[in-house]
């Protein structure tokens, strides 16, 4: 079987047919699923998606049970944390729901991890780190384009000239570079390229 678009985040099962994996969907599985939109819900209270997947989180006064249920807690409503809390050997700790947040230095509220600075995320060659509340994802650079080719995603660099998002002055050349592009003024006038007399 050959997908014409490929399947990003699945395999493909027939002519232009893609089979996704779980928590991706569309025609080239390449968007991700909201699983907390889903009917019925697989939160009891709260829901946070992520990419490919979701966590689930309770209330306040609430402790999060391995099925994704809150059961009344007395001792998580005296500790007062954003996300619920699990009690372990008669201890109360507060919960983060995605492994891109850390509780704060109060530990009941949890802040963002900046995997971008940390050096914690790692993006291929070609593509920029990109945070978000709880996790990050790789973008491609500036003057590049994700596409399809040789059978896989990839970063193409985009000619300006082409699709006509150059700036050039009206008597210059536009000159495609990797990534970028120049602008050269036309012969019989001088200047930046930007800007031609």
């Amino acid at each position: 079987a050959t997908c014409g678009h490929g399947c990003k985040y699945g395999e493909c099962v027939g002519p232009n047919k893609c089979k996704c994996f779980p928590g991706f969907t569309g025609k080239t599985c390449n968007q991700d699923l909201n699983e907390c939109a889903l009917k019925p819900r697989p939160c009891e209270h709260r829901c946070m998606n992520t990419q490919g997947s979701y966590k689930c989180y309770c209330l306040n006064g609430y402790m999060l049970m391995p099925d994704g249920t809150c059961a009344s807690s007395r001792t998580c409503a005296m500790v007062n944390c954003q996300y619920g809390c699990e009690e372990v050997k008669g201890q109360v700790q507060c919960l983060c729901p995605s492994g891109g947040l850390q509780l704060g230095p109060n530990g009941r509220t949890c802040i963002d991890i900046d995997e971008c600075s940390t050096g914690k995320a790692l993006c291929s060659y070609n593509r920029r780190c990109v945070n978000t509340f709880g996790s990050f994802y790789c973008k491609c650079q500036l003057g590049y384009e994700l596409k399809y080719t040789s059978g896989r995603y990839n970063c193409v660099d985009v000619n300006e000239c082409v699709t006509n998002t150059h700036r050039c002055n009206l008597h210059a050349e536009c000159l495609n570079t990797e990534g970028s592009f120049q602008c050269r003024c036309k012969q019989g006038y001088r200047g930046s390229g930007f800007d031609c007399a």
